[in-house]
């Protein structure tokens, strides 16, 4: 029997621990509201089951790549791993929400470090000429994660127990964990430094209170105090970390690979991406559920095809990016994407179901555009010695763009008094300018990439297999 490549052996083990994070993120949405009723709390206290993982999200992700550089990469990713899935277990176990809120914090130190160290795994597993294979291999958790958790978590609260939504966390990571002892290998440490701590409190202050900071502007507005002041503490950090670790030879978060052009790029994309994709996905569950009266579990599968679509659409483009490049990708993703938002903004109350379904395959077809190509030409001039922390900055810049995409949506619905009426057609027409505004400020960065940034990526030699994938970026080096 053939033997599987050791690169697609780091594929499979990164799926399983990226389908248990997002799959988790997916599900408990469905849930909220069971549990609210659950431990009698009113939603003030509810919101903080999402918003304590967020925070300490926010808090290991900047750290996660000096961490595994310090402690290796296989460790720290097992780690992470076993943090998730005991921590998943302490959220089903739960009889008291202190008790789940703490539980909560627990999986975000886990889910902080699970994915930025996974994703520099499986880009140092695959030659750089092969990184759009490894963008393909990431569309299957980031796009069946998403469109099955609504589904299986109002199957799971309605025919279990809430408690499932977390417990179905449990064999994923054991499979996930099995994988990583069995087929993983410890990559070789460069020498991170000493630990940069007021480096790691100012990443992890600041990137927390800017997040905090978003998640609160959709429940309390931009002029909120809580809303100004997070806002305001996160810049003053963020300013001080940017001093910092470019005063600093051995930071936690090596700020001066954004002197990389097409790293640079690549991360303002990405937000750009997430900005509109995170501004749809927010809206059209509410206008099915809100206007069109539809229940959660029918609502989730008119969205199933938009998932089916987008992991299609990225396997294609693996195969096409070395030859076409990133940049008519990218413009052909937003582009397609800002007409498919017209498109959500002229139907009514009274547009048939399947014309809402042709435009959400259209939204995978435009995501599945720019997935591949934003993960794969971001890093083509990294080396594998700064992929652990460049790894870092891109998965801070994702949930950035997330938090910013969500939080501008729900202002601008929240201006009107009465969004879930028949005739609230106005509110998510104009909450849709949001995610049309990500769309055309992507489309205007991307007409700035150069094909020429990502030539490494672009490579097709098969004798350039075993070559060292990319230069690695001095400190100051624009391209």
């Amino acid at each position: 029997m053939r033997r599987i490549e050791y690169k697609w052996l780091v594929g499979i083990t990164f799926v399983l621990g990226l389908i248990m994070q997002i799959l988790d993120v997916t599900i408990l949405n469905v849930a909220l509201a069971t549990l609210g009723r659950e431990f009698d709390v009113g939603e003030a206290t509810l919101q903080w089951v999402l918003t304590g993982y967020v925070v300490s999200l926010a808090v290991f992700i900047p750290s996660a790549g000096w961490i595994a550089d310090r402690f290796g990469s296989k460790r720290t990713f097992q780690t992470a791993v076993v943090v998730f899935t005991l921590a998943s277990v302490l959220c089903g176990a739960a009889t008291e929400m202190w008790v789940l809120i703490a539980a909560r914090v627990l999986q975000g130190v886990g889910g902080g470090m699970l994915v930025p160290v996974g994703q520099a795994m499986l880009f140092r597993a695959f030659p750089t000429h092969e990184r759009a294979k490894a963008g393909a291999v990431l569309a299957i958790p980031t796009t069946v994660a998403p469109a099955l958790g609504p589904v299986l978590g109002g199957v799971l609260v309605e025919h279990a127990s809430w408690r499932w939504i977390f417990f179905i966390n449990v064999p994923v990571g054991a499979l996930a964990l099995l994988c990583t002892v069995l087929f993983l290998r410890e990559e070789p440490r460069s020498e991170p430094g000493r630990f940069d701590l007021p480096g790691f409190l100012l990443a992890g202050g600041g990137l927390a209170t800017l997040l905090f900071g978003l998640d609160r502007v959709a429940h309390l507005g931009w002029s909120d105090v809580q809303v100004t002041a997070s806002l305001a503490v996160s810049a003053v950090l963020l300013a001080a970390l940017v001093r910092r670790e470019l005063a600093v030879r051995a930071p936690v978060l090596d700020v001066r690979l954004l002197g990389e052009r097409m790293f640079a790029a690549g991360n303002a994309v990405l937000m750009c991406q997430m900005g509109t994709l995170f501004g749809v996905v927010f809206l059209v569950p509410l206008y099915l559920q809100d206007v069109r009266a539809m229940p959660p579990s029918a609502a989730g599968l008119v969205l199933m095809p938009q998932a089916l679509s987008m992991l299609l659409v990225t396997q294609v483009v693996g195969a096409l990016y070395p030859r076409i490049g990133p940049k008519r990708l990218l413009l052909a993703g937003f582009g397609l994407q800002a007409v498919l938002v017209l498109g959500f903004r002229l139907s009514t109350a009274g547009s048939p179901v399947w014309l809402l379904v042709c435009l959400l395959v259209g939204q995978g077809v435009a995501m599945g555009l720019l997935t591949t190509p934003v993960q794969t030409a971001t890093f083509a001039r990294i080396g594998p010695a700064q992929l652990g922390q460049a790894s870092s900055m891109f998965n801070a810049g994702r949930q950035v763009g997330t938090a910013l995409g969500t939080a501008v949506v729900a202002t601008v619905l929240a201006a009107f008094p009465d969004s879930s009426t028949v005739d609230s057609g106005a509110a998510y027409g104009a909450a849709l300018l949001a995610p049309l505004g990500f769309a055309l400020l992507g489309f205007a960065i991307s007409l700035r990439v150069r094909d020429s940034d990502a030539a490494p990526t672009m490579r097709a030699d098969p004798a350039e297999e075993h070559a060292p994938p990319g230069e690695p970026v001095h400190a100051g080096t624009v391209r």
